[in-house]
């Protein structure tokens, strides 16, 4: 079997073999495959399944998340979250609202989700120090190390930022071209991250790479 046969027959393995993804979500899926111009930066079941667990298992009281995107990731989080407890979301696109507010007003979690139109470097500063919990970054990956640092003093003590996309198709292992500025701040944030004793942190080699930070 070629390796990419293997690797798909063990992808197709996995979500056999774990939660099934909810109607909702697959219904999402769907329709940015057929609608949007990039559907590939929808989180997808298993990461999803992923974010549910490990609210889940964190139990935060608040949660961020810088790049909305569909909101996929976003109901996913929510539904790991306790009755109580909260999620803001930011997205920059505002193309994409509509699309957003309209599976939020359809699933049950919804009503724990806060959208928030904007960029996150203006958004961020008004939330209250040492706010939240539990962040996850997918955003625009240029802007990585900049959002990192606008997030860090947000998160309390013991809290997690989970960073997405930091292994990037491979490209962190070869020299980028001179305009791959997404690439560049991948590479930069991660050479950034390795060294902050701020933090706590493992990358995780889960689809597209998922780095797990704690705060110190």
């Amino acid at each position: 079997m070629a390796d990419q046969d293997r690797f798909e027959s063990i992808e197709e393995y996995i979500l056999a073999h774990i939660d099934e993804e909810p109607e909702l979500l697959r219904q999402m899926h769907r329709e940015a495959h057929v609608k949007l111009l990039h559907p590939t930066m929808v989180s997808g079941h298993l990461q999803g399944r992923v974010l549910k667990m490990l609210v889940e298992m964190i139990r935060p009281r608040r949660v961020l998340e810088i790049g909305t995107y569909t909101g996929y990731a976003a109901l996913c989080m929510a539904e790991g979250l306790a009755d109580d407890a909260e999620l803001h979301t930011i997205e920059i696109d505002d193309e994409m609202e509509d699309f957003i507010r309209s599976y939020f007003s359809r699933s049950p979690h919804g009503k724990q989700i806060t959208l928030h139109m904007g960029d996150a470097h203006g958004i961020i500063p008004g939330f209250g120090d040492a706010y939240f919990d539990f962040v996850f970054l997918d955003a625009n990956k240029r802007e990585y190390g900049s959002l990192y640092e606008a997030a860090l003093p947000k998160v309390k003590e013991g809290g997690f930022i989970l960073a997405d996309n930091t292994l990037w198709h491979g490209k962190i292992l070869e020299t980028p071209e001179s305009n791959d500025w997404q690439t560049k701040g991948i590479i930069e944030f991660n050479g950034k991250l390795a060294v902050d004793n701020r933090v706590e942190k493992v990358i995780l080699p889960l689809r597209d790479g998922l780095t797990l930070i704690r705060k110190k």
